[in-house]
C-alpha cells in the first residue's frame, strides 16, 4: 500500500505536454520505418523470390547481417561509425531513428514477402501469362496482392516491433517517449511513474495497432482463409 500511495497520477499529468511530444515522435519515426520497411521487404522479397541475379544475391547477405546483428549496434553503426568514414553520411538523430528501423524492419520483411510470394499458386501465374500478361503485369496483379495476404500475419509483427524499436533511439539522444520520460525521470526522481507510463503508452499504442491491422487482416484474407 505504502508503494501505491507514492505514486502520484498527478504528477504524469502535469508532464502530459512533454510525453505527448515524446510519443509524436515516436509515431513519426515509426509511421516512416514501417513504410519504408513495407517497400523495402517487397522490393527485395520479390528479387529474392523470382531469383533475380545479382540482386537477389546481396539481398540475402543484407537479410543475413541485418537478421543477425543486434538493432542497437545498427543504430550506433549509423551515428557515430559512417561519420567517421565521411562527414556526408553524418545523420542527425531523427534520420539515424527512422533510418534503422527501416532497415531493420525491411531485413524481416524481405523474408516475409519472400515466403509469402513463393507460396502464390504458379497455376494462378501460369493462367496469367496464358491469357497474354507480362511478367511484371502478372506480378502486380496476381503475384504482388495473393503474396501480401499470405504475408500480413508475419509482416504485423515485424511492424509492431519496429514501434517498440523506438525505444532503443534513446541511446542517441533522440527525443522519443522514452528518452523524454527519462529526462523527467532524471530531474524530478520520478522514476516509478515514468516507468509506468511509458509501458502504459506502449501498451496501448501497439494494442491499437494490432486492432487496426487485425481488421485489415481479416478484410483482405483469402476465400479459404475467410
Amino acid at each position: 500500500m505504502s508503494v501505491l500511495a507514492a505514486f502520484d497520477w498527478s504528477f504524469i499529468w502535469e508532464q502530459r505536454s512533454e510525453l505527448a511530444h515524446g510519443l509524436v515522435k515516436t509515431l513519426e519515426v515509426s509511421a516512416i520505418g514501417i513504410a519504408g520497411a513495407f517497400a523495402i521487404g517487397v522490393a527485395l522479397g520479390a528479387a529474392r523470390a523470382h531469383r533475380i541475379p545479382v540482386v537477389s544475391q546481396l539481398a540475402a547477405v543484407y537479410v543475413e547481417v541485418i537478421r543477425n546483428t543486434p538493432i542497437l549496434v545498427q543504430i550506433f553503426l549509423l551515428f557515430y561509425g559512417l561519420p567517421q568514414l565521411t562527414p556526408y553520411l553524418r545523420f542527425e538523430p531523427f534520420t539515424t531513428a527512422w533510418l534503422a528501423v527501416m532497415i531493420w524492419g525491411g531485413a524481416f520483411n524481405t523474408e516475409n514477402y519472400r515466403a509469402g510470394f513463393g507460396a502464390v499458386p504458379y497455376r494462378y501465374r501460369e493462367a496469367s501469362l496464358a491469357l497474354g500478361f507480362t511478367p511484371l503485369r502478372t506480378f502486380f496483379s496476381v503475384t504482388l496482392p495473393i503474396g501480401s495476404r499470405i504475408a500480413l500475419p508475419s509482416s504485423i509483427n515485424t511492424y509492431i516491433s519496429v514501434l517498440k524499436n523506438t525505444a532503443l533511439m534513446t541511446a542517441i539522444g533522440f527525443p522519443e517517449l522514452t528518452n523524454v520520460a527519462r529526462s523527467i525521470a532524471a530531474v524530478t526522481f520520478r522514476d516509478a511513474e515514468m516507468i509506468v507510463v511509458i509501458a502504459i503508452v506502449y501498451l496501448a499504442v501497439v494494442w491499437s495497432l494490432s486492432i487496426v491491422i487485425r481488421f485489415v487482416e481479416r478484410r483482405l484474407a483469402l476465400p479459404e482463409e475467410a
